[in-house]
């Protein structure tokens, strides 16, 4: 099976699924207003659409991941992908509420068990020493979706009805299928040493630490990106207008953050994380100074995005490779590990608002946030660099 490519034709098709998945995600958010108004409903109940979503990611991704663990990758990723087109498509022609909910979940399925299974297959298509950066190309289609997709598919959305949206995706959908069907290579399968002995992977004391920094590296992003619109209308002044520009430049942050991540990742793993995390920290504590101005917190924002999305990639190729046994699952359940993430961040975010904290030092949060994330990856690094000890099987692999 060959592994290395002239051309990186299989990560293009991930890319365009992962860019697919981003926007049905995300993009619903812009659309809140619309279907709220054309299904009869109020907002908070739309909103619920959200949390319909995530919680989908977060339980079917698992469970997902364990029905296709025996299935060749190249089927598994079609199969998941044909969810994904199944789901967007009933949320095109939902007729009511309650049917789009059920389609929301039914798409966010195949989330978590896809990027967790492409960023394995990533991983395998390409040399080894450039593993991370392929990763990070999968993910760029998420980051991209930020950028692109999302405010596309609102104005989309907006100007012919929230369900043209999600027709567009469908076609995304189905371009992606016909990419991963063209390019990605026959024969893959996942090593599984079956469903106790992946149970017994993810037990590994660095596949657990790996997890565990996915999570407050993911917190500390959304303590402070859950209220940034805030932050920059009430406390830099920015008017809501250019807002809008503010976290394109934000997007663009991320896509270029997620690219300079996979490079450093192939680098030197662990010592790329923990100082990513000091960057972060670094930033973070310089915006609580820079939101009172106009410049310095577009600047912060942007270098914020960069050094924090920069963190995915090293993170997400960190648990393949520490999760030996059991990569899917494992790297299926990161994608959980980062959601979590998503809610505690947003969770202290909003405790501390409500008990008096101002929009200027939120982003001390995501420095505490991080800091924790630096220190267990510190303690990692440190267990990497400890003589093997054969009797203990959290390391004997």
């Amino acid at each position: 099976m060959a592994r290395r490519l002239s051309l990186p034709l299989p990560l293009i098709a991930l890319a365009i699924a992962s860019f697919g998945i981003g926007t049905t995600e995300f993009v619903i958010m812009g659309l809140l207003p619309d279907v709220a108004r054309d299904l009869g409903v109020d907002i908070p109940a739309a909103g619920l659409l959200v949390t319909g979503y995530a919680l989908g990611v977060t339980f079917g991704a698992p469970v997902l991941a364990i029905s296709t663990a025996r299935l060749e990758r190249r089927t598994a990723l079609l199969l998941l992908i044909g969810i994904f087109i199944l789901g967007n498509l009933l949320c095109a022609i939902a007729p009511d509420y309650a049917l789009l909910m059920a389609a929301r979940v039914v798409t966010a399925f195949c989330h978590g068990a896809f990027f967790g299974l492409g960023a394995v297959v990533a991983a395998q298509v390409v040399a080894p020493e450039k593993r991370a950066q392929a990763i990070a190309i999968m993910f760029s289609g998420l980051t991209l979706a930020n950028v692109l997709g999302v405010p596309f598919g609102t104005a989309l959305g907006q100007a012919l009805g929230w369900r043209a949206t999600f027709w567009a995706v469908v076609v995304i959908g189905v371009v992606a299928a016909a990419g991963l069907w063209a390019w990605l290579p026959r024969g893959l399968r996942i090593g599984s040493a079956g469903f106790l002995g992946e149970l017994r992977s993810l037990g590994r004391t660095q596949v657990l630490l790996a997890m565990a920094i996915s999570v407050l590296a993911s917190a500390s992003l959304f303590s402070v990106f859950t209220y940034i619109v805030p932050m920059l209308q009430d406390v830099t002044g920015i008017a809501p207008g250019r807002v809008t520009i503010v976290l394109l430049l934000l997007g663009v942050g991320l896509t270029i953050g997620n690219l300079i991540g996979g490079r450093l990742g192939d680098w030197r793993l662990m010592p790329a994380v923990i100082g990513l995390f000091a960057a972060v920290m670094a930033v973070l504590g310089t915006f609580t100074i820079g939101v009172h101005a106009v410049v310095p917190a577009v600047i912060c924002v942007i270098l914020w995005g960069a050094v924090a999305f920069a963190l995915v990639s090293p993170l997400q190729m960190r648990v393949v490779n520490e999760a030996r046994g059991a990569p899917n699952l494992a790297s299926t359940l990161n994608q959980g590990a980062f959601n979590l993430g998503n809610a505690i961040g947003a969770w202290a975010g909003g405790v501390a608002i409500t008990h008096g904290l101002p929009y200027a030092q939120i982003p001390w949060i995501g420095v505490g946030l991080a800091a924790a994330g630096m220190g267990l990856a510190a303690v990692s690094h440190r267990l990497d660099r400890m003589p093997l000890l054969p009797e203990d099987p959290a390391r004997a692999i």
